[in-house]
């Protein structure tokens, strides 16, 4: 059928479920049934149009690899494009690695497709720079460095700026952004003040610290990032040779995320296209999150101005989340404020295609220590269910919510992965691993090939089980654990498999980028679930001043703050989880305010004062701050209902007279800070003040007694059980 959709903010008519508009002169041919009836119509659609300008719009869990893949599989398979003349552009090593894995399983053996170029903006950038450095300025070109602080805190020590570990890392992100938006020292003032930037010391001295730091740079004969960027722009800029030689390699370009462009990388990409219009974009305006790095969507939603021609797809089909979480995320959307710049594209909404599942739950607690243990108590519910911890994500809006989770998950014996943006491979641990694999394979161990592996990765620091706390130890845990898991895997699937096939294997992974699963429930910050999916999501600290951070000001970053949020719904495939707390510490003054986000979330059926004090259970059950009066527990001593979490652990009011032997509580404390001492934890670990009030006033003399204090539970009466029994048993009244 074909219809031409409603024109949306920037953008002609559409192609969009399974409608057609004209497409001007891009060339359209087609593919076997049989391959492209795996498509549904708009994805179809962005595989059928091959050649000329095309901009996809591809909202979050559509399927645009999926489409993207097949559209460079259909040009390669009806003739229309020379494999060796594609290039297919992401931003990480992931993305590249998955797409040129997709298209090795579609097209198969022979086809040619393994000549595709997928590359990051970097990777590309660098490819060049080092083969016509030689050939237009000369001699070897500068090295690239993997990071700025060196180099900064040298420049700030030369400017006698006193900057410590986190000022010089804002300072190194400040001369990054500066750099991608195309701004030099002399002008770093003035674009500072207009994109309302807040470095670590005054602009000014900004501006004269990113020009020493540029001085350095040179003098070293060192490269960053951006500028490894430029000067491959500048080559192929004033070097019509390796412009051409350029412009004949690649002749067909796929840009995936294009939202994320920013104007240093559109400098490079306009060098590589070269004037001509073979280029596919896709992107989700929505999914814009990256403006404090200097990346803008306005290239995305301008790119029918640059090329007016072009074909428009929009790719609406949500085969990931439920439809709960598809309203929940379009009802987000919808309430984006009018104040910002970037205007909301009508028409944006998601189209739910999986079954029903169960609606997002909303909680607040009293404060984060209650938040954080109620976080990992329902994930070790989810887990005992049955659910894999591996498809269970905590995703907050800073690395440093991050401890109480953690501190959260270890009590309730739950393992976790953190995910961040160093890129698994690269990591020295797995370096060192594959090394020393292909060393023992060559060496031909005795033994099983399973015993050598776990050799290799217990001489690494591998060990039974995880270390306690996070930091360097913790993540160097994971990595070697992920890595062993793959070799059991490998092992179980292969039997007669060998070292030299697991290092080969390793080898194959690390080109493509294809990390193996992490082991357990994910904890990771909102940017870095970007492109990330789980059956179940946890949004905790959803407060304002965290979401909107207190740094947004302006009504763009305050809409940037809402697509992070957008970012975190759409990650859930099945179960969304979302809370806040209403102070930072037990027993403080309860002044937060929930995210306002929030407000048109709330269930639509209830109040919004129901749903804000609705403790959520994964039944879908509510807890005491949504019960009646009447059915709240209620205080031992004075009979009235009691609310909060210490409360209901003591069984009475606070303020209320304890009877509790404060002898017994003394040796309690003396003997958890000794506990604490010993395993290097934090004594709330152990127990909480609360949990030992509570035992004082009960004295357990059995497990059974014990283990139904609140806050104890099975695995701490297995852990601490015997001790706490001891104490109580032997304590003398008098």
């Amino acid at each position: 059928m074909i219809t031409t959709l409603t024109a949306v903010a920037g953008f002609p008519p559409v192609i969009g479920r399974g409608a057609l508009s004209s497409v001007g002169p891009a060339m359209m041919c087609t593919m076997p049934d049989t391959i492209l009836s795996a498509l549904d119509p708009d994805q179809r659609a962005v595989a059928e149009v091959v050649r000329g300008p095309v901009c996809v719009l591809a909202g979050a869990g559509t399927g645009k690899t999926r489409a993207i893949t097949y559209r460079i599989a259909h040009a390669i398979h009806s003739g229309a494009v020379d494999p060796r003349h594609v290039l297919a552009v992401t931003f990480t090593n992931r993305a590249a690695g998955e797409l040129r894995t997709r298209l090795r399983q579609l097209a198969g053996p022979g086809s040619g497709v393994e000549r595709v170029q997928a590359r990051t903006f970097h990777a590309a950038a660098l490819r060049q720079l080092v083969y016509f450095w030689p050939r237009t300025v000369g001699g070897q070109a500068p090295r690239v460095i993997d990071s700025k602080l060196g180099l900064v805190a040298e420049a700030a020590r030369a400017r006698r700026l006193k900057l410590d570990q986190t000022g010089l890392r804002d300072a190194a992100t400040e001369i990054e952004w500066a750099k991608a938006v195309q701004s030099r020292p002399d002008d770093y003032a003035a674009a500072a003040g207009q994109a309302g930037r807040v470095p670590p010391v005054p602009v000014a001295e900004m501006a004269r610290l990113f020009d020493a730091y540029e001085r350095l740079r040179r003098d070293r004969h060192v490269l960053d990032f951006e500028s490894m960027l430029e000067l491959t722009a500048g080559i192929l800029a004033e070097h019509r040779p390796a412009a051409a030689q350029v412009h004949d390699q690649y002749r067909y370009f796929v840009v995936d995320e294009y939202q994320d462009v920013n104007p240093l990388q559109k400098l490079v990409l306009d060098a590589w296209i070269g004037g001509r219009d073979d280029v596919c974009v896709v992107g989700d305006p929505n999914q814009t999150i990256y403006s404090f790095t200097g990346a803008t969507p306005a290239f995305l939603t301008g790119f029918t101005a640059e090329f007016p021609a072009a074909a428009v797809i929009r790719l609406v089909r949500d085969y990931r989340s439920t439809p709960q979480v598809v309203r929940l995320a379009n009802r987000l959307i919808a309430s984006a404020g009018r104040g910002s710049a970037q205007p909301r594209p009508a028409g944006a909404e998601l189209v739910a295609q999986r079954g029903d599942g169960p609606q997002p739950r909303f909680a607040e607690y009293p404060d984060e220590e209650a938040e954080a243990a109620a976080v990992a108590a329902q994930a070790r519910a989810l887990i005992d269910g049955g659910i894999a911890a591996r498809q269970i994500a905590v995703l907050v809006r800073t690395n440093a919510q991050t401890e109480a989770f953690e501190r959260a998950l270890r009590t309730a014996q739950v393992s976790y992965a953190m995910r961040g943006a160093e890129r698994f491979f690269d990591r020295p641990e797995v370096r060192q691993a594959l090394v020393l694999l292909r060393a023992a394979a060559k060496a031909e161990p005795s033994g099983t090939p399973v015993a050598a592996a776990w050799h290799v990765f217990a001489g690494l620091g591998l060990t039974a089980e995880p270390p306690h706390g996070g930091g360097a130890m913790r993540d160097r845990w994971e990595s070697l654990a992920a890595l062993a898991k793959l070799a059991a895997d490998l092992f179980g699937d292969q039997p007669e498999a060998t070292l030299a096939d697991l290092a080969s294997e390793l080898t194959q992974r690390a080109s493509l980028q294809q990390a193996p699963a992490l082991d357990g429930l994910t904890i990771a910050s909102l940017h870095a679930a970007k492109g990330l999916e789980w059956d179940v999501v946890f949004l905790p600290g959803l407060v304002d001043g965290v979401l909107p951070i207190v740094y947004a000001k302006t009504p763009d970053a305050v809409e940037e703050e809402r697509r992070l949020l957008y970012v975190g719904l759409t990650r859930a495939r099945e179960r969304l989880l979302l809370s806040w707390s209403m102070a930072r510490s037990p027993g403080a003054r309860r002044s937060r305010r929930p995210s306002p986000f929030l407000e048109p979330l709330f269930p639509r059926n209830g109040s919004r004062a129901a749903a804000r004090q609705g403790r959520a259970d994964l039944s879908g059950r509510t807890s005491p701050r949504g019960r009646s009066a009447a059915t709240l527990p209620r205080c031992s001593v004075c009979g009235r209902g009691l609310g909060g979490a210490a409360e209901r652990k003591l069984g009475r009011c606070e303020s209320c007279p304890a009877h509790r032997d404060e002898m017994l509580y003394h040796r309690l404390i003396q003997w958890r800070a000794a506990t604490a001492r010993e395993r290097s934890i934090p004594a709330y670990v152990v127990f909480t003040d609360v949990t030992l009030q509570v035992i004082a006033e009960r004295q357990p003399r059995n497990e059974a007694e014990l283990v139904v204090v609140p806050g104890v539970g099975r695995a701490k009466v297995d852990r601490y059980g015997a001790e706490v029994l001891d104490l109580c048993r032997n304590h003398v009244v008098g």
